[in-house]
């Protein structure tokens, strides 16, 4: 008795309502700005045809969701430099990260963090990946050299890297972080 191989199903081509039921559950599921739901929306025209008369409207589609609210570049802008910025990474790093989300460079700047934010960050990511005063001993010169390096590829400034690796203790470093800035302090 042979079993037949299963062949896969390629779905239909899409249409009009079929592509706002596709961009209305990726907008559920997902956190997305307006440029990655219009890449999305792209992708499965690529991968499954279009089955309508005219070609589809993908600028329009997403222009009623910014309509409806629910898409807002300004908040997950401000989501997303959030959730990388407590995970440890830089400005730099979090500004890539954005403008690969498809954010304006002018809401990018405007998400920006201030000095206290941008040090508690240095922090988070030297404590994470157990660098400088957090690892296990004392690093010698090399060790520094790769700590430094690793966290100017998270993005972080060489000051606040060089400052972090070469805190002479947790609590050093710790403080420092926890210093406020001029925005912090009203000033």
């Amino acid at each position: 008795m042979s079993a037949s191989p299963r062949q896969k199903r390629t779905p239909p081509p899409l249409d009009a309502a079929r592509l706002d039921e596709l961009a209305l559950a990726y907008v559920a599921r997902f956190a997305a700005s307006a440029a990655k739901l219009e890449s999305y929306l792209q992708r499965k025209l690529r991968e499954r045809g279009w089955g309508g008369e005219t070609a589809p409207d993908l600028g329009g589609i997403v222009a009623r969701f910014v309509a409806a609210g629910y898409i807002d570049d300004a908040t997950y802008a401000r989501m997303k430099a959030g959730s990388l910025r407590r995970r440890g990474y830089g400005e730099r790093r979090i500004g890539e990260a954005l403008g690969a989300a498809g954010i304006a460079g002018d809401l990018r700047d405007e998400v920006r963090g201030g000095e206290g934010e941008q040090r508690r960050a240095a922090l988070a990511f030297a404590q994470r990946r157990r660098l400088g005063p957090f690892g296990p001993a004392a690093p010698d010169r090399a060790t520094r050299e790769k700590q430094l390096a690793a966290m100017l590829r998270a993005g972080h400034r060489m000051d606040l890297a060089r400052t972090m690796v070469h805190a002479a203790d947790s609590a050093a470093a710790e403080e420092w972080a926890g210093e406020p800035d001029e925005e912090d302090s009203g000033l």
